[in-house]
């Protein structure tokens, strides 16, 4: 069972726009993350406003990306995930902005081949990352991307992880740890640790 509380904090990102905060104002449940039904939220749109991106929901369950439909105060799930929960609650995780660099490998015919990718990591964990980037001749990343090695600038200094792909939507890609170097590891966990000043 998934359930989202009344008062959560829900982030929609519509493209080209900032993170669009909203509270959700009463409890919704369902058995699944596609099957919840619309969701009541806070928003200073008028009426018939609409907006349409990738939302941040989190539930009883955790964290998962859907793609969802925000019209007359109701927030519409209108994508299933392709996995149901992608980061659990017990995952520390921080928000934020992080230049990244790397290489993404492709599985691309005759064979596997590399591309440059860079951009930034907006939400780490100590269990994956969110990056939204672009290759060298377009605005998205390239199609199927099955693993990447980046270099992302944290306050600590740059920090080295190769990153499989869980999701892969235009421009971002999120993605769980493969491979992390182990003193950037540590640094994570105590960074993720710290409650950041937004909250």
């Amino acid at each position: 069972m998934v359930t989202v509380p009344a008062g959560s904090t829900l982030t929609l990102r519509c493209p080209g726009e900032p993170g669009l905060v909203l509270i959700s104002l009463a409890e919704v449940r369902a058995e699944f993350v596609g099957r919840l039904p619309p969701v009541p939220v806070l928003s200073l749109d008028g009426p018939g406003t609409r907006r349409y991106g990738i939302l941040e929901l989190v539930s009883s369950a955790g964290v998962t990306w859907v793609e969802a439909e925000l019209r007359d105060g109701l927030l519409t799930v209108s994508g299933d995930p392709d996995t149901d929960v992608v980061q659990r609650r017990g995952a520390a995780r921080r928000p934020g902005a992080y230049a990244a660099t790397g290489t993404a490998q492709l599985d691309a015919e005759p064979g596997r081949r590399l591309v440059k990718v860079s951009g930034q990591v907006e939400d780490v964990s100590t269990t994956g990352l969110l990056l939204r980037a672009s290759g060298p001749v377009s605005a998205h990343l390239p199609a199927g991307v099955v693993r990447t090695l980046l270099h992302i600038s944290m306050p600590w200094g740059d920090m080295t992880a190769a990153v499989t792909p869980v999701e892969q939507r235009a421009d971002q890609l999120r993605g769980t740890y493969e491979w992390i170097d182990p003193a950037d590891a540590a640094a994570l966990q105590e960074y993720c640790r710290v409650p950041s000043a937004d909250g």
